[in-house]
């Protein structure tokens, strides 16, 4: 589990994002997957999973306190690169993430509901085998399904010693209507949920940082919120996300399993 978080997220234009490029530069140190990219970007897909009724994306858009996401992230269309199962919980304003990295050719198995296994991922760290069936369970419970592709341009600042301090840019966010686990970079007509703006997030493991807030008054930026999945869910349209689901897979492409997933004690 990563240790909790809280972030903080403003939208901003692409002349105040390269300004504040240049304020962060002065603080943090560019992430390693940045580096020699143009732009200091790379590329971030991540595939959400919800319920026919959208509850996920609801318990959102309610501002339930207490909410969780489920996706599959991967940053490219290479099967032999692992992809991640992710659970992403919001406990108030605190953020906890627990991800499992997974081979590739096991998606469609674990999605249709089959047990976890430490041979589906490409680690033996227990933790990540914990993750990836806590993710299975919820997805389970809920008849969750492959919903809306998230793809955006990351450029990101670290700490130079910890993972306490984390200033992300994304850009050119996009999100497309995807029933499937196919896993592409493609997208099929997607739309642009925050047409050209650059949605900026702070985030921290411990306290706010004071030039953070020296960051947000000098450059003006009002707090807002920025959810990827459902903003996407919205610009592509809820009525026909569910009037699509008719049209989905047959179910035995993505029926669950009778087994049931017990997970271990801690």
């Amino acid at each position: 589990m990563q240790a909790q978080r809280f972030e903080q997220k403003y939208l901003v234009d692409e002349v105040t994002a390269l300004r504040i490029r240049d304020f962060v530069q002065s603080q943090l140190s560019l992430d390693e997957f940045g580096e020699g990219k143009e732009n200091f970007s790379y590329p971030v897909h991540s595939l959400y999973l919800d319920s026919n009724d959208l509850i996920l994306a609801r318990e959102t858009i309610n501002g339930n306190k207490n909410r969780f996401k489920l996706r599959i992230r991967f940053y490219n269309s290479n099967p032999d690169t692992p992809v991640f199962f992710e659970v992403k919980r919001r406990m108030n304003n605190c953020i906890l993430k627990k991800r499992g990295g997974v081979r590739h050719d096991a998606v469609d198995w674990l999605l249709a509901g089959h047990i976890p296994e430490y041979s589906h991922l490409v680690s033996k760290d227990p933790k990540q085998l914990v993750a990836l069936q806590e993710f299975c369970v919820k997805a389970q419970q809920m008849h969750a399904r492959p919903k809306v592709h998230i793809s955006y341009l990351r450029e990101a600042y670290v700490h130079p010693t910890n993972n306490s301090v984390r200033v992300t840019l994304d850009r050119e966010v996009r999100a497309s209507y995807e029933p499937t686990a196919r896993l592409s970079t493609e997208m099929i007509r997607p739309e642009r949920p925050f047409g050209k703006d650059v949605i900026l997030e702070l985030k921290f493991t411990n306290h706010f940082p004071n030039w953070f807030g020296d960051l947000v008054r000098f450059f003006g930026c009002m707090q807002c919120g920025a959810a990827k999945y459902v903003e996407g869910a919205e610009i592509l349209g809820f009525v026909q996300m569910r009037d699509r689901s008719s049209m989905d897979p047959a179910p035995n492409d993505f029926e669950v399993a009778p087994a049931t997933i017990v997970l271990p004690k801690a």
